[in-house]
């Protein structure tokens, strides 16, 4: 279809959301129609979600804003096992504590897309049913459903096992239960899509079908391109790590600056995609001068998820870097204590601290490479100790590898 009647599927298609859908005609009806709830699942592996999950969390967002209902379900139970799907080998096994406390963190992004009040949207934990599952019956009322040879059939798992890489017992059961995932919310919510990436097709497919033989109404899947920049880069990674959600993982200048750096082929795609901005007003940023547009994206993305005041101290503090040459206070800060300062912190120990390099051997790398400044001074000298004597006027150290970034060392 070209042409949605529902308010919540034409925006999604209008702004470039849509990948595949099960029943477009169905679902749009069904949206056209009725109030509908829909989640997605985000399982636990780390502390922080990344840029890579933003567009998951955009279509939440949407979902909500046009009048429905939307529910973020955190994988308590499911994160236990692992998704296999298109992974080269198992995830390390995660604990109960580690899992709780990753959901804790992951929980602190969702507040600024959706609104937890009055029932509006809901943030669920999947242990909350499948953790007090009886094995047997699990197996009797459910395992009879799914056939191993269609599960073998799936692109995630025949990745793998082409390659000769080996497939758990474990990690074979993550698609079961996230089927039965789908049946039970829609037992307990009235759940009626799951959406998630292109890679998840599969096991969305699994649920409505396992959903269809234990007499659910008709269930929807609904996915989003597996996103890439235009240089083929995978969304939510950079040369420096992953881009992390979470303000205690990276800073709202870094994260700005993720998003300025943007190639210029992306931009009109990523205002789409990743602002809430009308797409007449987007039309006419990426009409626009391309450096301009860039700043706007940044500080748009920035503002939804670290606060406005955040986005424009981040945008301020990169033009002054950049454009006036003056030094800004507010550029990431790594303290030290005055002590160590007096006995001297090694060069590439201070690009680490500063979250520069991820490691002595990586900040060595930029020195070879003429890439490290100290306050403005380029330097070639990978023994080079920074003492209290390197403190500019306002008592701090600035350190940059390359043009675009730059960080602070502040004795305490």
């Amino acid at each position: 279809m070209t042409e949605f009647k529902s308010e919540f599927l034409r925006t999604l298609h209008e702004r470039g959301f849509i990948h595949q859908v099960s029943d477009e005609a169905g679902l749009d009806e069904l949206f056209a129609t009725e109030t509908v709830t829909a989640y997605i699942g985000f399982d636990p592996t780390a502390s922080s979600l990344h840029v890579g999950s933003l567009i998951q969390i955009m279509m939440l967002h949407w979902l909500e804003k046009t009048g429905h209902r939307a529910v973020a379900l955190m994988g308590g139970g499911t994160g236990m096992v692992g998704d296999p799907s298109f992974k080269d080998e198992a995830r390390k096994l995660m604990g109960t504590e580690t899992i709780q406390a990753n959901i804790e963190g992951i929980k602190q992004v969702f507040a600024n897309y959706l609104d937890f009040s009055d029932g509006k949207s809901l943030m669920l934990n999947n242990a909350e049913w499948l953790l007090p599952l009886n094995y047997l019956e699990f197996l009797r009322d459910v395992g009879q459903h799914f056939s191993v040879n269609r599960m073998l059939s799936f692109d995630s798992v025949k990745q793998r096992l082409d390659r000769e890489q080996s497939l758990s017992f474990l990690e074979f059961n993550y698609m079961i239960l996230q089927a039965y995932d789908f049946v039970e919310l829609n037992k307990r919510y009235n759940v009626r899509l799951q959406m998630g990436g292109s890679d998840q097709w599969g096991n969305i497919i699994n649920g409505i079908d396992l959903g269809h033989r234990m007499g659910t109404p008709q269930l929807y899947a609904l996915t989003s391109p597996l996103l890439t920049t235009a240089s083929g880069q995978k969304m939510g990674k950079s040369m420096n790590g992953a881009i992390w959600l979470n303000p205690d993982l990276l800073s709202a200048y870094d994260f700005w600056q993720y998003w300025r750096n943007t190639e210029d082929a992306d931009v009109e795609r990523f205002l789409k995609l990743y602002t809430t901005l009308p797409l007449d007003e987007v039309a006419r940023i990426a009409e626009g001068d391309i450096n301009e547009a860039k700043k706007r994206l940044a500080t748009e993305v920035t503002a939804m998820i670290r606060g406005r005041a955040a986005a424009e101290e981040a945008a301020e503090t990169a033009r002054a870097t950049f454009e006036t040459g003056r030094l800004d206070l507010s550029l990431p800060t790594a303290e030290v204590t005055h002590a160590e300062l007096t006995e001297g912190i090694g060069v590439l120990n201070a690009l680490v601290k500063a979250g520069l390099a991820a490691s002595n051997g990586e900040a060595r790398r930029h020195v070879a490479s003429g890439a490290v400044r100290v306050n403005d001074a380029v330097i070639d000298d990978d023994k080079l100790n920074l003492s209290e004597n390197a403190l500019l006027p306002e008592g701090v150290i600035k350190l940059s590898v390359g043009k675009k970034r730059h960080a602070l060392i502040k004795p305490v």
